[in-house]
C-alpha cells in the first residue's frame, strides 16, 4: 500500500491522518494527529475463529516515554505495567468499537494504540478512536463506521463550547465530556463537570454529536483518497455465527419458564434458578447435538433470559425484582463505621454494598504520576476494589483490572469538584472504596459511601454527591427508561447511563449504549429521571449525616500552616536537614517547607504546636520593645552577650548590667546566667541592643562602667569570637530561652511533611 496523508483543520485545530508507511503487515494501520501529538493505531484480525460464545476484541493504549523526551522511571528504565491513563484511554477507544461488529463476530481483533509523540499542548486520548476506526477501514474490517470520539469543554468565563480543547484550555474548562460514536448516534460518553445544569449538558452533548458527524465526514474524505492511490477499499468477508432455528426453537420453548425464574428480588436466587432452567434445557440436546451446537446453545439461551427480561418491563412495566421503573432499591447508610480509621461510611442499595473509608496525610504525599501527560499527581485519590467474594465467587486477587480501575476513576470525577483546594485544607485525600456485594451501580454505591465517608472525617467538601445508574430497555416499539438498574438489566439491556452530582448540578457521568434509536428526548428524560432518583437517594444520606462533621478525627494527622521568610528556609533545614529533623524527632511532628516559605506542620497529638514554636523561634527577629528571658552565652569586657532565640543574640552593655558603675562584667553576670532583657535597639544591620530589667545593684567598690559609645565597635570584634550574634549563630534550639511574648498566630489547617518543599501538581489528573 502506498502512503497516503490527508491534513484538515476543524474547531480551530489541525488533524492528520496517514497510512500505508509504518506497521504494513498489520491487517490496518493508521497515523493520527492532533498538532505535533501523534498515535500510531494498527488492528489485527486473527485469520481463524475463536470457539467462544463472545467476541474477543482486545484494545491497548501503550505509552511511550520518548514521546516526551523522558526516561522511565524506576530500574529497568523501560515501561512496564500500563498506568492508569493508559488503561482508561484503552477503555475509551474499546468501548464504541465493541458495540459495532457484527453478530456472530469471533475471529480476534486487537487494536494496540501507541504514543509516539505528545506535544504536551494536545492530549492524545480521544483522537486514537478516530486512528482506529481509520485502520479497521483501511484494513477492509467489517464494522458500523466510521466512528469518532470528541472531547468537548467548556469555557469558565465565556461558556464556549470548545472541540478537543488543549491542556491549556482544559485547566480554564468547568467541563470535560468525552463523547464517542458514529455521526447519527452515541454509543459512549464520559463527562466531569463543576455542578454543571441537565440543560447545559445536554447542550453539550448535542454539539459534540455534530463534532462526532464532521470528524466522521474527514475519514470519508480520507479512505476516498486511499482509493484513490490504492485501489477500493473491499471489506473482508468473515464467517459470522448464525443463529441455527432448530436450536433456537427448542430454547425458546421455554419461555414461560424463563419468565418466572427471572421474577426474583434475590440476585443468587434468581441465578440459580436461571443456571437450573439453562442446564435443564441443554440436558434436552442429545450428546451428539450438544457437540455440534457448542457455539449456538450459549447464545440462544443467552438470548431467551435476555428477550423475557426485557419484555417483561415493556408488557408489564414490572422489573424481576419486582420495582417500579423508576423505584429506588432500599437503601441503608451508616457513616463512622469503622473505629481508628480516619473516616468510613457503608452505604447499602438493594444488595450493592460499598464500604468507603477516608486516609488523611500530608501534602507531599501526593500520589507521583510517571505519565506522558503534563501532570505531576494528585492530592485526592480514589481507588475502588472489587473482589470475587462480592458477587460470591472465587478469583484471583491481586491489582486491580480494567473495570476496577475505570470504576474509580469515575467516583473521583465525581467527587472531585467538591473537594476543598489546599488552602482551605491542605490535605493529602484517599479514599479507598471496598465493593463488599455487587449487584449492580456498585461505581455509584462507592461515590455515596466515599461521600460519607469524606464527610464523617471532618473533610470541608462544598455539597454531598449523590449517583444513580439509569437503563433503557427498546423493545416491540416501546421504550422504557429503568432507574437504579440491578446487574441483569445492565447486562442485558441497552444503555448503562450513570449521573453523579450534587444538589445544585451534574459532576460527572458515564454511558455505554448499545441502541441505535437513543434520541435526545430520551436522553433528556433519563436526566431528569436520574436527578429525582440522586435527590432521593442523597435525602436518605443526609438523614443519617446532615453536614460534614466540625473536626477531624483525633488520630487524624492535625495541620498547623505558618508563613517564614524565604531567606530563613536554610535556617529552619539547617545543615544536611539537621535541624528540621532534630524538631521532628522531639515533637514526633512532619514538617514540609515550600518554596515560598509555606510550612505545613503535621501530627496527631500536640506535637505539632510545639514544632511550630521552635520553627517559629529558629526564624523570628526580635524587634524594639519586646521582653526575653535570656541565657548569657558570652562575656567580653564591653558587655554580655544574650541568647534571645535560638541562634540570636543581643548585646547588653556592661553600662546596662547593673544599677551603678561596674568594673568587670563577671562581677554581675556569669555564663549561663539568665537575664530578663528589653530590646532597645536593632540597627540597620540587625545587630541588637539590650537593657537589663532586674538589675541588681552594682557590687561595692566596683569600677567606673564603659561608656555606652564604645559599644558598636566592640560588638563588631566580638563576631569571631565563635558563636553567632543577632544576625546569625547557631540554629540549635535551646528550649529554655523563651520569648515572653509571641507574634501573632499565624497558624491554620494545613500539612505536609519532610525536609524540603516538593512540587505542586501542574495540573490535576483525571483520576
Amino acid at each position: 500500500m502506498a502512503k497516503v496523508t490527508h491534513e484538515f483543520d476543524l474547531y480551530g485545530k489541525h488533524y492528520t491522518l496517514e497510512t500505508g508507511e509504518l506497521a504494513k503487515q498489520a491487517t490496518g494501520a493508521v497515523l493520527v494527529k492532533q498538532g505535533d501529538t501523534t498515535v500510531l493505531l494498527t488492528v489485527v484480525v486473527s485469520k481463524e475463529r475463536k470457539n467462544y460464545d463472545f467476541f474477543p476484541l482486545t484494545v491497548d493504549f501503550v505509552e511511550k516515554m520518548y514521546s516526551v523526551g523522558r526516561l522511565p522511571g524506576g530500574y529497568l528504565k523501560r515501561e512496564t505495567r500500563p498506568t492508569d491513563k493508559a488503561t482508561l484511554t484503552a477503555r475509551m477507544i474499546d468501548r464504541p468499537i465493541r458495540p459495532s461488529f457484527p453478530d456472530g463476530f469471533r475471529n480476534e481483533v486487537q487494536i494496540v494504540a501507541t504514543s509516539l509523540v505528545c506535544d504536551q499542548v494536545n492530549p492524545f486520548d480521544v483522537i486514537c478512536t478516530m486512528g482506529a476506526s481509520a485502520a479497521m477501514t483501511v484494513g477492509g474490517v467489517p464494522f458500523e463506521g466510521p466512528l469518532a470520539c470528541v472531547r468537548i469543554g467548556r469555557d469558565r468565563d465565556t461558556h464556549e463550547l470548545i472541540v478537543n480543547p488543549t491542556y491549556e484550555e482544559q485547566d480554564n474548562s468547568d467541563l470535560d465530556l468525552e463523547l464517542a460514536g458514529t455521526g447519527s448516534f452515541i454509543s459512549m460518553l464520559e463527562a466531569g463537570a463543576d455542578e454543571i445544569s441537565e440543560e447545559d449538558m445536554l447542550e453539550a452533548m448535542r454539539f459534540g454529536q455534530e463534532a462526532i458527524g464532521a470528524f466522521c465526514e474527514q475519514e470519508k474524505v480520507f479512505f476516498e483518497k486511499v482509493a484513490e492511490v490504492n485501489g477500493p477499499i473491499v471489506q473482508k468477508e468473515y464467517i459470522l455465527d448464525q443463529p441455527n432455528a432448530y436450536v433456537h426453537d427448542k430454547v425458546f420453548a421455554h419461555y414461560d419458564e424463563m419468565s418466572a425464574a427471572l421474577k426474583d428480588a434475590d440476585k443468587q436466587s434468581r441465578m440459580g434458578k436461571v443456571d437450573a432452567l439453562k442446564a435443564s434445557i441443554v440436558a434436552e440436546f442429545t450428546e451428539e447435538e450438544q457437540a455440534q451446537f457448542e457455539r449456538e446453545l450459549p447464545v440462544e439461551l443467552k438470548s431467551l433470559e435476555k428477550h423475557a427480561m426485557r419484555a417483561m418491563v415493556v408488557e408489564t412495566g414490572e422489573r424481576v425484582d419486582g420495582r417500579r421503573a423508576d423505584e429506588i432499591r432500599p437503601i441503608m447508610v451508616k457513616p463512622g463505621y469503622l473505629p481508628l480509621v480516619h473516616g468510613s461510611g457503608l452505604f447499602q442499595r438493594g444488595q450493592t454494598q460499598v464500604l468507603s473509608v477516608l486516609t488523611l496525610g500530608m501534602l507531599n504525599e501526593w500520589q507521583r504520576l510517571d505519565t506522558i501527560e503534563p501532570i505531576d499527581g494528585k492530592r485526592y485519590i480514589h481507588q475502588y476494589n472489587f473482589p470475587p467474594y462480592c458477587t460470591g465467587e472465587t478469583g484471583r486477587m491481586g491489582s486491580p483490572k480494567r473495570r476496577e480501575i475505570g470504576h474509580g476513576a469515575l467516583a473521583e470525577r465525581a467527587l472531585r469538584p467538591v473537594i476543598p483546594s489546599e488552602e482551605e485544607f491542605p490535605y493529602t485525600i484517599r479514599v479507598v472504596s471496598e465493593v463488599m456485594e455487587s449487584n449492580g451501580s456498585s461505581s455509584m454505591a462507592s461515590t455515596c459511601g466515599s461521600t460519607l465517608a469524606l464527610m464523617d472525617g471532618g473533610v470541608p467538601i462544598k455539597r454531598p454527591v449523590s449517583g444513580i445508574a439509569m437503563g433503557l430497555i427498546q423493545e416491540e416499539g416501546k421504550t422504557v427508561v429503568l432507574s437504579d438498574i440491578q446487574g441483569l438489566e445492565d447486562f442485558l439491556g441497552d444503555m448503562d447511563f450513570k449521573v453523579t452530582g450534587t444538589s445544585e448540578g451534574i459532576t460527572a457521568m458515564q454511558m455505554d449504549n448499545k441502541a441505535t434509536g437513543l434520541t435526545f428526548d430520551i436522553l433528556r428524560t433519563a436526566l431528569a429521571q436520574a436527578k429525582e432518583g440522586r435527590a432521593f437517594i442523597l435525602g436518605k444520606m443526609l438523614e443519617q449525616i446532615p453536614e460534614p462533621r466540625q473536626t477531624i478525627r483525633e488520630n487524624a494527622p492535625h495541620i498547623l500552616t505558618i508563613h517564614i521568610p524565604t531567606d530563613k528556609i536554610r535556617d529552619v533545614i539547617g545543615s544536611g536537614g539537621k535541624t528540621i529533623r532534630g524538631i521532628q524527632e522531639d515533637t514526633g511532628a512532619q514538617i514540609d517547607i515550600q518554596e515560598d516559605g509555606t510550612v505545613f506542620i503535621g501530627a496527631s497529638d500536640s506535637g505539632a504546636d510545639e514544632a511550630r514554636a521552635r520553627i517559629e523561634a529558629l526564624v523570628k527577629v526580635p524587634e524594639v520593645g519586646e521582653e526575653y528571658f535570656g541565657r548569657v552565652v558570652g562575656i567580653q569586657p564591653f558587655g554580655a552577650f544574650v541568647e534571645l532565640l535560638p541562634g540570636k543574640d543581643g548585646l547588653l552593655h556592661i553600662s546596662r548590667v547593673a544599677k551603678g558603675r561596674v568594673e568587670k562584667v563577671e562581677d554581675v553576670l556569669n555564663v549561663g546566667d539568665e537575664v530578663h532583657v528589653k530590646v532597645i535597639e536593632v540597627d540597620e544591620k540587625g545587630k541588637i541592643s539590650l537593657d537589663r530589667l532586674d538589675k541588681p545593684e552594682a557590687p561595692a567598690g566596683s569600677g567606673r562602667a564603659e561608656h555606652p559609645g564604645r559599644a558598636e565597635h566592640d560588638h563588631e570584634r566580638s563576631a569571631g569570637r565563635g558563636r553567632g550574634h543577632a544576625h546569625g549563630g547557631s540554629s540549635e534550639v535551646r528550649p529554655e530561652a523563651r520569648p515572653t511574648r509571641r507574634p501573632g498566630d499565624h497558624g491554620a489547617n494545613g500539612g505536609a511533611e519532610g525536609l524540603t518543599s516538593h512540587r505542586q501538581p501542574r495540573r490535576h489528573h483525571e483520576g
